[in-house]
């Protein structure tokens, strides 16, 4: 899969509106944060990729998985109940292929998030909420995606053990059931990442991801750290400044004031907020 899948113009990337989101970004949080925030989750993938390790993650006990899954934003505070209903043993060996099976990134990530959802009754099958919206060109039944807080997981899991091979996507980067987040508000209108399998999808988001890091090293996008961390930490500053922008219209000034400031909700977010592990 190339940049093709995701655009005919080869240039998927709004400078402009990444520029925008960076100047608004420093308007709230300081360069010298942004970068302990990106040292942060350089320590969270230290600690994940030790964790994870074949011979430590063999070993892990609840107390340390639910550790595991608590450092992930989407599966903290459903830790408890995920391994309830898939049990230790499983939970370790569905992580274990995921890491370490020789197949291709996307038929593990697919088999993964199949295997996880297999216990639940959550899987929901989405589909863009508008089918003629230009995100959307491809038909509805095409863009049919099953997902749930397992994509989630499992980009953390690949993305955390290795950073310079994997890519993060989160709901916050990129929600296909209501064609919002992260992403597209710094992708051109064009840009096509609907996937027809959470695999697919996957594979797109890793596309994107790396034409943003590679465009902000060239414009030289200030506050975007050059470790491979440095495009989450940028992300969750857009979605971010997009939930202050979107609560700012819709909620009430008593509300807006119990909200974390920046600093507090992109740590919260990228799962290092209080990291346990």
């Amino acid at each position: 899969m190339d940049i093709t899948s995701l655009t005919t113009s080869g240039q998927p990337v709004d400078l402009d509106a990444a520029r925008e989101f960076m100047q608004a970004t420093l308007e709230k949080i300081t360069r010298t944060e942004l970068h302990d925030i990106e040292a942060e989750l350089q320590e969270k993938g230290r600690r994940m990729q030790a964790m994870l390790a074949p011979d430590s993650l063999a070993a892990l006990d609840e107390a340390r998985m639910l550790a595991l899954l608590r450092a992930v934003f989407a599966t903290r505070r459903r830790a408890r109940a995920i391994l309830a209903a898939i049990g230790l043993e499983e939970m370790k060996a569905a992580i274990h292929d995921l890491l370490y099976q020789p197949e291709p990134v996307e038929v593990r990530f697919q088999r993964f998030v199949d295997r996880m959802t297999g216990y639940f009754d959550d899987i929901r099958v989405l589909r863009p909420r508008k089918s003629s919206d230009s995100r959307a060109k491809q038909s509805a039944e095409d863009a049919a995606l099953q997902e749930n807080i397992f994509c989630d997981l499992a980009s953390e899991l690949l993305h955390f053990t290795n950073p310079e091979e994997h890519w993060l996507w989160t709901r916050w980067i990129w929600d296909p059931s209501a064609g919002t987040g992260a992403m597209p508000l710094v992708t051109m209108d064009e840009v096509d990442l609907f996937g027809t399998t959470v695999g697919e999808t996957y594979l797109k988001l890793g596309i994107a991801t790396q034409f943003i890091r590679m465009t902000a090293e060239a414009a030289d996008l200030s506050g975007i750290g050059s470790s491979p961390y440095g495009i989450d930490v940028f992300l969750s500053c857009v979605y971010v400044v997009y939930m202050y922008t979107t609560l700012r219209l819709r909620m009430t000034q008593e509300f807006n004031k119990i909200v974390p400031q920046m600093p507090e909700l992109t740590r919260r977010i990228l799962g290092v907020w209080k990291l346990e592990i």
